[in-house]
């Protein structure tokens, strides 16, 4: 099935054509930059932009970088706290005129890789990590999606928010070395390994890039694996929800 694949980040607004079967872009992916500030109005615009620049006239998928239920935002997460208790399918809807199916931007990144990317093999506990402006996380038991872990909003020792010391956006802010970075990134794996005895940790997000680069310095015997969709796989797992709920 083809399906409009749309993933908002704090810095760019991504989408593309998604076959959801093979998790094929059958179109070039088109990005437009986050507005600022990303209040819900000027999201809302900005993604209508994006479905008329593909002519998209059916259901599109959505992965959203906060917390998500049943469509509602309950997090205002890091884009702007105008976001809190929006219903963000129906903001989106009444902007398009076009159904949205939206959750959780790891969440649904998870959801193409445990399925048609790096963790397709495993069985048991995956946990998919992706590192941008926070730290956004999706757990998998089996290949079954179990909603909304939030591994970015646990305390970590020193008494911060443990992805205001570890995401990618900290590491630019504070102008850390990737070995700097990739040391503190290793404790909230050790965290991660500790709490959820996971098979398989899956990072995405744009510094997975670089992951030959840092993994000398992560100490944590879990096998990590780089997303194989990168940053396109919010895209593909949207159009793949997307797809599931209109089976359903």
């Amino acid at each position: 099935m083809k399906i409009l694949g749309i993933d908002i980040g704090g810095s760019g607004i991504k989408a593309a054509i998604v076959n959801t079967k093979t998790g094929e872009l059958l179109t070039e992916r088109h990005r437009i930059a986050t507005p600022k500030p990303a209040t819900p109005n000027a999201v809302a615009k900005v993604v209508k932009e994006m479905v008329e620049h593909f002519d998209w006239k059916d259901a599109v998928g959505c992965s959203f970088p906060t917390t998500i239920v049943d469509g509602k935002c309950i997090h205002s997460g890091n884009l702007s706290k105008k976001w809190l208790n929006i219903k963000v399918d129906k903001l989106f809807r009444k902007e398009c005129h076009i159904p949205f199916y939206v959750s959780n931007d790891a969440d649904l990144a998870g959801v193409a890789e445990v399925n048609l990317g790096a963790g397709k093999k495993e069985k048991g506990v995956t946990i998919v990590i992706t590192i941008g402006t926070g730290i956004g996380s999706g757990l998998f038991y089996n290949k079954k999606l179990i909603p909304n872990l939030e591994l970015g909003k646990m305390l970590h020792s020193n008494g911060k928010i443990i992805e205001y010391y570890t995401a990618d956006s900290i590491r630019k802010k504070e102008d850390l070395s990737l070995k700097q970075w990739a040391l503190r990134f290793d404790e909230l794996l050790e965290y991660t390994r500790i709490v959820f005895s996971p098979s398989l940790i899956i990072l995405g997000g744009g510094i997975s890039k670089k992951y030959d680069q840092f993994k000398e310095y992560l100490t944590t015997d879990v096998k990590v694996k780089v997303a194989e969709f990168r940053n396109n796989a919010g895209i593909i797992g949207a159009a793949m929800y997307a797809h599931k709920r209109l089976k359903d």
